[in-house]
């Protein structure tokens, strides 16, 4: 199963979706879930934002702490990248995720 968690509901700050997130990926965990799509959006004015990349930077420590197994930005989400073919190896499920090869930086995809 893949858990969706929407971090960018009610535009919050990165404090607060940071939170989110991390609620998010315990209640995915304890429901058994494989993975987490993360619903971050890419800032209003389509310039990027700072939920965007404060997720990330999240993960990437998550990931280096053993926390998570691997993450995908939506923009990497394609069959060229090394990182989306290593979280499809681990999650073959992700491969019938709407966004996948579509390039949509407003979402992210993390393998428990």
């Amino acid at each position: 199963m893949v858990a969706a968690v929407n971090l960018e509901a009610g535009m919050p700050t990165v404090e607060i979706a940071l939170r989110r997130l991390e609620l998010g990926l315990s209640d995915a965990r304890m429901r058994h879930a494989a993975a987490v799509r993360l619903i971050h959006g890419y800032g209003s004015s389509g310039r990027g934002g700072a939920i965007h990349d404060g997720v990330h930077s999240h993960l990437a420590r998550m990931k280096s702490q053993g926390k998570i197994r691997e993450f995908v930005p939506g923009e990497e989400f394609s069959p060229f990248s090394q990182q989306a073919r290593n979280a499809l190896a681990l999650c073959p499920e992700l491969s019938r995720d709407r966004d996948f090869a579509r390039e949509n930086r407003g979402v992210t995809l993390v393998v428990l």
